[in-house]
Parts: C-alpha cells; structure tokens; sequence
C-alpha cells in the first residue's frame, strides 16, 4: 500500500470514530443532562466534518498519485 492509501484508510477511521463519539457523547447528554456531554458531541461533529472536509482535499492535491 502506498502512502496515499494509508492515509485515506486513517482519515476514514478517523472520521467514523469522531462521529461515533460524538453520537455516544449525545445519548450521554440526552440521560444526563451534563453540559460537558454536549460541548464534546458537537466538537466531535465538527472534527468529523473537517475531517470530511481535509480528505476532499488530500484526494484533490493527490489525484495524479497512484493507490499502489
């Protein structure tokens, strides 16, 4: 695997894990009233979006680089 291909596999687990977070941080929310819950599920929403965000990118820059 290529540079190039690593990277797209961790920026995707990344993103999965930062929404999966901050889905889990809301249902904590939702029992327990906590703010910090909250401030956490939407800070893990917006990385997640910027995550999305910086792979259009890094595929944008990078696309006359092979996979292999």
């Amino acid at each position: 695997m290529s540079l190039k291909a690593i990277h797209l596999v961790f920026i995707t687990a990344s993103t999965v894990l930062a929404f999966g977070f901050g889905f889990w941080e809301f249902k904590a929310y939702s029992a327990g009233g906590e703010k910090g819950d909250l401030i956490l599920g939407v800070a893990s929403l917006v990385t997640g979006a910027s995550l999305i965000v910086y792979g259009k990118y890094f595929l944008k820059e990078l696309k006359n680089i092979g996979y292999l």
